[in-house]
């Protein structure tokens, strides 16, 4: 059961909007990360495949394919359901807020985005994703010695 503290969280900003992708990028300077960006959910549904991020903001309104079917289609999947998504919007009606939900968002932040908002919850998010991969961990581990001791 290795765990490396030191690794740097992963994070996949998706924004087909040039500025707002840009301006997005530049708030996560103040936090350690890596970043790595899409234009489309096309592209996205690519990067988090070939890139395994530790997080998501997730534009809804996006050529190609919505956020929400990036969403839908990831939390979906098992192999990238416990990415934790924020989705970022400039739709604020409650059906909209009700359909981020319904694809399987685990936030939302509303455009204009505030820096520290945005920060905070990138923050929160990277905690919860870490203690939810040890958790994993923890359990794959108490199986493998179960197994051991039953064989």
């Amino acid at each position: 059961m290795t765990e490396d503290k030191n690794a740097i969280p992963k994070v996949l900003v998706v924004d087909d909007n040039e500025h707002n992708l840009e301006l997005l990028l530049a708030y996560l300077e103040d936090i350690d990360c890596d970043c790595l960006s899409a234009v489309d959910g096309t592209e996205a549904v690519d990067m988090v495949r070939a890139h395994m991020p530790d997080l998501i903001l997730l534009d809804i309104m996006m050529p190609k394919m919505s956020g929400f079917e990036v969403c839908r289609r990831l939390k979906a999947d098992p192999a990238t359901e416990h990415i934790p998504i924020i989705m970022v919007t400039a739709l604020s009606e409650l059906g909209d807020i009700e359909r981020a939900i319904d694809s399987g968002t685990d936030d939302f932040l509303s455009k204009p985005v505030n820096k520290l908002e945005l920060l905070t919850r990138v923050k929160t998010m990277f905690k919860i994703k870490h203690l939810t991969d040890k958790l994993e961990r923890t359990l794959a581990y108490l199986s493998e010695v179960e197994s051991q001791i039953n064989s």
